[in-house]
């Protein structure tokens, strides 16, 4: 019975799973590669932020209000 499923996908079903894993791969590939680079550099990756770094609410509160109104 689950190999009558299984051959009743469509083409589209199946290509839109090997489409979501292609993207993983990737994904995979390029967070390996930034992490070597990153231990390459003696850097931590993702950066982690500092304790004094202001965000980004400060000046640019404003005009984004202005947009999302």
């Amino acid at each position: 019975m689950d190999s009558d499923k299984k051959g009743s996908r469509s083409l589209r079903d199946i290509e839109l799973e090997v489409l979501a894993e292609g993207r993983e791969w990737t994904r995979r590939g390029l967070e390996q590669r930034l992490q070597e680079e990153a231990d390459r550099q003696g850097g931590v990756f993702p950066p982690q932020r500092r304790k004094g770094a202001s965000s980004a609410k400060g000046a640019d509160a404003p005009a984004h209000r202005r947009r999302h109104r």
